[in-house]
């Protein structure tokens, strides 16, 4: 029955405490500092009656360490405080490019690579159509080529980033593969 955190997110958290005041017997004093950098101390008053409070616009993968400090004019409580640590930011492949491309093989690349992305998915198709053919690409990796298409034919390809959490964010592009050899 302390100051705890839910509710993590990369930029926020709640806060959560015991009623230790009311709105007559004084306020909180709430003060969050990135465990790096004490520098970047913010404070902030909170009204007695008040025991959860989103505290948002936080630094991804950063561990904040938190102090409720009751400011009571009745009974002396002394401070509480917590450390949470918000989760990395999940971005999703913000471009994919296709290059390389031949009559039937083309290479598909994407960036930023990212710790927090388990595996990507890799799925292409010839347009029109729904034919999807998938490839499964290792977190670590940020290309793949694919093989075996038709000549002159626009595929759309999508990159799915899967992440540790379980979350998938996707990004999608459009490729043409070239003519084939004449007369062959």
């Amino acid at each position: 029955n302390r100051l705890h955190a839910t509710d993590v997110t990369s930029s926020s958290f709640r806060l959560m405490w015991p009623k230790l005041l009311s709105q007559e017997s004084g306020y909180y004093t709430l003060e969050y500092t990135p465990a790096t950098d004490v520098v970047r101390k913010r404070t902030q008053q909170v009204s007695g009656a008040v025991t959860s409070l989103v505290l948002s616009d936080l630094e991804p993968e950063t561990t904040y360490e938190v102090a409720l400090i009751p400011e009571s004019n009745v009974h002396y409580f002394p401070p509480q405080t917590t450390r949470v640590t918000t989760l990395a930011e999940e971005i999703s492949p913000v471009q994919v490019l296709i290059s390389e491309s031949g009559p039937r093989s083309f290479h598909v690349s994407w960036a930023p690579l990212l710790d927090s992305v388990l595996s990507y998915r890799v799925l292409y198709g010839p347009l029109p159509g729904n034919a999807v053919t998938e490839l499964q690409v290792d977190g670590s990796h940020n290309s793949t080529v694919v093989e075996q298409l038709a000549p002159n034919t626009t595929y759309l390809v999508t990159v799915t980033a899967i992440y540790k959490s379980g979350k998938e964010k996707s990004l999608s592009a459009k490729a043409c593969t070239q003519e084939g050899e004449r007369g062959s």
